[in-house]
């Protein structure tokens, strides 16, 4: 056990697989959740999800250790702001945003003295949301990325890494500029090329019927599974990842230019040349680790994985 209490505020995938998680590999003593959503709440209890569900921001955050936001960017200060009066002396604050400089300006304002406040992103989902969603092996040989302070306590740092690193996933450090230039490249920009590709479909259809769905190839598959994440979170990633995203939209733009010229001018050495340079880092992906030749798309918990 690394924590007596964990608390839980926002019980979607990543909440409710870090408590699957933190129950199967009894990381706390108890775990205690919350969602402003009061459907959502019920659904929680019914399953069982943490050890108690709670109806206030206050209540799920008295007496907690590590306190973890897994809450939109966007809602993420307001949320700082209400919990900071019942803090617990000594406790670790972390979040589970895709983006981090806007999150260390929006939540660090309001952390109170004497508490600790270690932003972090997991690099791990599916297209799934809600309670019923996580499974407690999501975090394994994933990366769960954390971007400390100069100010943040060595002590502190380590018990937060060790709770993550129980999970089973492999814990890195970085600022959070570089961070969010990091993750515009890696996560932000794929999601935004994603939406707009199945945008363009989803124009095309209305001309050829039925036929865009019908013979969906495995490309497209793959767009419409990151095109289905939450609206909501990739909304709040966008609009606080403001400046990276436009930076590497740009240089996409750029290489997109140079694409079109070789297909209108009938290059195929250099498209055949470009595609193998990039081929290779799909390699890269694979020999890291981060997926496999035939990745599950789908992303389904088996039933062990619930526990």
């Amino acid at each position: 056990m690394i924590f007596p209490k964990v608390a839980l505020i926002g019980m979607g995938l990543i909440a409710s697989s870090v408590a699957h998680a933190t129950r199967w590999k009894k990381l706390a003593g108890s775990v205690a959740g919350f969602d402003r959503d009061a459907e959502v709440r019920e659904t929680a209890r019914e399953i069982g999800l943490v050890d108690t569900v709670c109806d206030s921001l206050a209540e799920v955050v008295r007496d907690a250790d590590l306190v973890m936001l897994c809450v939109p960017v966007g809602a993420m200060g307001a949320v700082a702001a209400e919990i900071a009066p019942h803090l617990k002396s000594g406790a670790i604050v972390t979040d589970t945003g895709s983006v981090k400089q806007a999150v260390v300006e929006a939540v660090g304002p309001h952390i109170p003295e004497g508490v600790h406040f270690i932003p972090g992103h997991p690099l791990a989902g599916t297209e799934q949301s809600g309670p019923r969603s996580g499974f407690a092996t999501l975090f394994v040989n994933r990366w769960w990325l954390l971007t400390p302070s100069e100010e943040t306590e060595p002590q502190a740092l380590a018990l937060l890494r060790a709770y993550l690193e129980g999970f089973g996933a492999s814990v890195d450090t970085m600022d959070a500029p570089h961070h969010d230039i990091t993750l515009a490249v890696t996560s932000h920009c794929p999601h935004l090329i994603a939406y707009t590709m199945v945008g363009v479909a989803d124009h095309v259809r209305r001309v050829s019927h039925q036929e865009i769905i019908k013979y969906s190839a495995s490309g497209f598959r793959d767009f419409t599974r990151i095109a289905a994440s939450d609206p909501t979170m990739w909304r709040d990633v966008f609009l606080t990842n403001k400046e990276a995203t436009l930076d590497i939209l740009g240089r996409f733009a750029e290489e997109l230019f140079v694409l079109q010229r070789a297909i209108r001018t009938g290059d195929g050495e250099m498209l055949h040349e470009y595609f193998t340079r990039t081929r290779a880092i799909r390699r890269g992906i694979i020999d890291a680790g981060q997926d496999t030749d035939a990745p599950d798309f789908g992303r389904q918990p088996k039933p062990s994985e619930t526990m």
